[in-house]
């Protein structure tokens, strides 16, 4: 079984945007397959094989399923891989620096000037 090179899958399943963008996140050493730092980007991967990445302090498992001959549409791209990513907790929210928020409608203009004036109240204690 011939596989596909890891720049190009990476591109023909939609992870990343380009394959520029993919052969960048492997120079850079953000990637690894099957726990092997990946050193370049036309290395081969096969079905089987769990693809990782950190990209923007987030990370992404990812184990792959298939290869494809060319880009498709985002649903045949779902079908390449199946994603094995651990899922985000509030406090790992919180550390990127993104405020945990309540779900919910958002305030109005009106509310909006009426939580800022409350909170500027409540700074000057």
């Amino acid at each position: 079984m011939i596989g596909q090179r890891l720049d190009k899958w990476l591109w023909c399943a939609r992870v990343l945007k380009t394959r520029a963008a993919a052969v960048r996140l492997i120079i850079d050493g953000k990637l690894r397959i099957n726990g092997v730092r990946a050193l370049k980007a036309s290395r081969l991967v096969h079905a089987g094989d769990v693809v990782t990445a950190t990209s923007g302090g987030r990370l992404s498992v990812l184990r792959v399923i298939g290869t494809a001959e060319r880009r498709g549409p985002p649903s045949a791209a779902l079908g390449l891989y199946e994603d094995l990513t651990p899922p985000e907790t509030p406090c790992e929210n919180e550390k990127r620096g993104e405020p945990a928020r309540e779900r919910g409608p958002r305030p109005t203009k009106r509310n909006r000037r009426r939580l800022d004036a409350l909170r500027s109240k409540t700074s000057d204690v």
